[in-house]
């Protein structure tokens, strides 16, 4: 017999591995300097109207399509196989991301390792930065320890931390681009494979074991991120690192670009289209309350990106204190906060290796548990897909084969060009792409599916629940109707003009066109899935082709309803139909 699927221990199980998900490394490391970019604390106006209309509709449309039908991101199509290439498309773009993000949890590692040491190596105390931070009487000014301005009058400024970072892990000033990757940074290729031993064994036993991880690695960031606050409260200079976070500019919100960083970031930190959502909640009860849950994740989602900003600017202020510079000339985005300015702001307080180590562990589980989403996603598509999978060793075996063809293919983006290729498939993998699969999924359920229906199946799902849970419906189906698809057009249109106008750049290095048109493909690759999987299902039906449209929105009879079990979730497969009106 087929084994049956897994459910979730407990709800604060679920709740965790949601919250864990989507808070990532993007609410440390990109929000807030999204704030602070945009117009300070005016940013919180377009992000939070983004939440509404966006975030938390989409949101509850994956995690309700998930629990109702109780499969994962390509079998929960069931409902729908015309939009099957959906599922398929959120597989390839949760490959992707895999692919890249645990390398971002190899260099948290390599740097948790290299925090165990006093001086830490990328501070002015080591013996070895000696002559990167000696400060000439030639110098007029200095920023992070680097001579802006020398004796022949030319500028030049590379400072320790920046040193360690590129030529001690990345070995990047060792390669001149993408066609020239040089050979693997063996330090790094070794802890890569600690941090895919570590998900392979976080993951062994499925939701089953992970749901006890995450109990750990989902509320750990929030205890450092309170203990960093309160740290950066005590820093001279700390005060000008908030002020200049939540410092408001009313008439930025008149540029399209802030919208545009407003529905990006909103739709990244929810994890919303990768199908990690969508298979967490496929293995919660049928009558889990999803529109609590739904408000429960999107708002601590967002909360924790606001609160994680005054944990890392009131540091930032009081290391441009101690430098006599401006705050905006220390702040920085993606890895060169992560890995260069903030843990150069680390080593200049007393006691440094401590809250190195502390800001590193906290990377390191923020990591993880955005990649047990994603893996989760991934496993649970091909287990649905291929049930008799489900016995234990058979899944260990494709767990297993799943984790060291990640770390095989991840090699590359640990050379010494390694950065070039992960900057591109990091642009990429979740660029357009991930926005089209969005759009297509509301436009599916909305208007293939039926408006209506989905509704009334969230509806059999929180039926125990207050009536004011059911008025909230309305809302919902207007966004899902009209505002949330017209804003991902937006978006997408943004994103299209954005990156046909401004090459990719990396630092100085500029992406030759052959790599631009390759991260293209990587998009493109998704997007073609939708029409590629619409097209065999149009040819799987028979008659003309309007009956062949209508037949494959039709869901199939293996669709789990409310009508065909009960709500402990057993499967009973009975025929269903929805005859599609126009108020669907």
């Amino acid at each position: 017999p087929t084994p049956p699927r897994e459910t979730w221990a407990g709800k604060y199980e679920f709740l965790l591995s949601c919250l864990g998900y989507c808070v990532g490394l993007g609410n440390v490391w990109r929000f807030p300097y999204l704030c602070y970019r945009n117009g300070g604390g005016i940013f919180l106006i377009p992000y939070f109207i983004m939440l509404l209309v966006t975030g938390l509709p989409l949101f509850l449309m994956e995690l309700s399509l998930g629990q109702y039908g109780a499969a994962g991101p390509i079998t929960v199509w069931k409902c729908c196989p015309l939009l099957k290439g959906v599922g398929v498309a959120m597989l390839i773009v949760s490959s992707l991301v895999s692919l890249y993000y645990n390398v971002i949890i190899a260099w948290a590692f390599y740097y948790l390792g290299s925090s165990f040491q006093s001086p830490l190596p990328w501070s002015c105390d080591a013996p070895w930065n000696t002559d990167i931070c000696k400060v000439s009487v030639a110098v007029v000014v200095t920023w992070r320890g680097c001579v802006l301005q020398n004796a022949s009058g030319s500028t030049g400024c590379v400072s320790a931390s920046e040193v360690f970072w590129n030529e001690q892990v990345l070995g990047v000033t060792h390669s001149s681009g993408l066609e020239d990757p040089g050979p693997v940074q063996w330090p790094l290729a070794l802890c890569l494979l600690a941090a895919w031993i570590l998900v392979f064994l976080c993951m062994l036993k499925g939701i089953r074991s992970s749901g006890k991880v995450v109990y750990f690695t989902a509320t750990f960031p929030y205890l450092v991120i309170l203990i960093l606050i309160i740290r950066g409260a005590t820093l001279e200079g700390s005060l000008n690192g908030v002020s200049f976070y939540l410092s408001s500019d009313w008439s930025r919100l008149q540029s399209a670009q802030v919208w545009s960083d407003a529905a990006s970031q909103i739709f990244y930190s929810l994890g919303i289209g990768f199908g990690g959502l969508l298979s967490m909640a496929s293995y919660n009860k049928f009558d889990n309350n999803v529109i609590r849950d739904t408000l429960v994740i999107a708002i601590g989602n967002c909360c924790t990106s606001f609160f994680s900003g005054f944990a890392i600017f009131s540091v930032l202020g009081h290391m441009a204190w101690r430098k006599q510079v401006p705050v905006g000339s220390v702040a920085a985005s993606g890895p060169g906060l992560a890995f260069v300015a903030y843990p150069e702001a680390l080593s200049l307080l007393p006691g440094s290796p401590f809250w190195s180590i502390l800001f590193f562990l906290m990377l390191l589980t923020l990591g993880l548990d955005t990649l047990f989403g994603n893996i989760e996603g991934i496993t649970t598509a091909i287990l649905d897909e291929f049930p008799a999978l489900r016995e234990w060793r058979r899944k260990t075996a494709v767990l297993g084969v799943l984790c060291i063809s990640f770390y095989l293919l991840g090699l590359l983006l640990v050379t010494q060009g390694g950065i070039f290729w992960f900057t591109l498939i990091d642009t990429y993998s979740t660029g357009f792409g991930l926005i089209i699969v969005a759009l297509f999924m509301c436009l599916g359920i909305a208007f293939c599916y039926g408006m209506n229906q989905f509704c009334q199946d969230i509806m059999d799902m929180i039926c125990r629940c207050p009536p004011w849970y059911s008025h909230m419906l309305g809302y919902f189906k207007v966004c899902w109707a009209f505002f949330t698809p017209c804003l991902l057009l937006f978006t997408l249109i943004y994103t299209f003009l954005d990156m046909y106008g401004v090459p990719l750049r990396y630092g100085t290095y500029e992406y030759p066109a052959w790599g631009t048109s390759l991260g293209v493909c990587i998009g493109v690759l998704t997007c073609l899935q939708i029409p590629l999987w619409a097209a065999v299902a149009l040819c799987r039906e028979s008659g003309t082709l309007s009956d062949r449209f209508q037949k494959a929105t039709q869901p199939l009879h293996s669709w789990r309803t409310a009508t065909a079990r009960d709500v402990a979730g057993d499967i009973i497969d009975v025929p269903f139909t929805i005859t599609l009106t126009s108020s669907d």
